[in-house]
């Protein structure tokens, strides 16, 4: 007997959803920074046993959206109800539980097994404060099992790999049994230098950014990549650059060791910086760019 299917991973920003996808995916497929709306597309990630396979979605936090690009994020989230199997909600304990109540709405009417992963146990001092926030959250969620978490120290991520096993339906893979995602290399690329400009700016700057490879050229030892970082203000590309070049240099020499780490090769990688005003509000940027079908 074989199982399989599809585990969605929802939640709000900022509650661990991507360290917890990586842990269970078992590689680092969904950058990780300390600011919301890190994620910005659903990116799958596949595990493989001998008689099972689980395909992993990682989704953007859910958010109200204020620009047309986080509409699409919201609608990568809400989809993601739509076609799992299971679904695993990601909370943690410092948030409200009743943040984003409509979504919340949605979820507790999902006829589907529900995981409600409470994480960041580790910020707690005792075990009161963790039964209170279960308690809570069985009044939202009477239907969800509850797995206190830690997926930054990877506590009880074990109990929850082997809880979904059980719960997959029997299927025959849908996917190769040696793949681990959905997803190109062009794609990874873009992830790590767009990792790398949430880490290196701050306030609107990293989020007005995105990265397009446009040339990816791999021989058996080397790559050599050729990426646009595209933002919407002429004052955002200067920023981006930064006096003589220093700040974009930082970003590069970052992120080609990340992906030479990504892709176990030697990477030349050039950056640019141009100016497409107003991107995430232009439906035709947003479909170019992959976020709209």
């Amino acid at each position: 007997m074989h199982r399989a299917g599809f585990v969605n991973i929802v939640g709000n920003p900022n509650v661990g959803k991507s360290t917890l996808s990586n842990r269970l995916v078992g590689e680092r497929l969904s950058i990780i920074t300390s600011k919301a709306q890190t994620t910005r597309h659903r990116i799958m990630g596949i595990v493989n046993g001998e008689d099972y396979q689980i395909v992993f979605s990682d989704t953007p936090g859910v958010l109200k959206p204020k620009f047309r690009l986080q509409q699409s994020m919201l609608e990568y989230s809400t989809g993601a109800l739509v076609d799992a199997d299971v679904l695993l909600y990601v909370t943690d304990v410092v948030e409200s539980p009743t943040k984003n109540q409509d979504f919340l709405d949605r979820v507790a009417k999902e006829k589907i097994p529900i995981l409600l992963i409470i994480n960041k146990i580790d910020l707690l001092k005792g075990n009161d404060d963790l039964i209170a926030i279960i308690d809570k959250w069985k009044q939202i969620l009477p239907n969800a099992e509850v797995f206190p978490t830690s997926a930054l120290e990877n506590f009880n991520v074990d109990s929850i790999m082997n809880r979904i096993i059980e719960l997959l339906p029997e299927s025959p893979p849908y996917f190769g049994k040696d793949a681990l995602t959905d997803r190109s290399s062009r794609f990874f690329v873009t992830e790590i230098v767009r990792e790398k400009i949430l880490m290196t700016y701050d306030k609107e700057v990293p989020y007005a950014t995105q990265v397009i490879v446009e040339k990816f050229d791999e021989s058996d030892n080397a790559i050599h990549i050729m990426a646009v970082i595209y933002v919407e203000r002429d004052s955002q590309k200067g920023i981006i650059i930064g006096h003589q070049g220093k700040m974009l240099k930082r970003v590069g020499t970052l992120a080609r060791k990340d992906i030479e780490t990504f892709f176990d090769k030697r990477v030349f990688l050039e950056l640019y910086v141009k100016v497409e005003k107003d991107w995430r509000n232009q439906e035709n940027k947003l479909r170019a760019f992959g976020y709209i079908e």
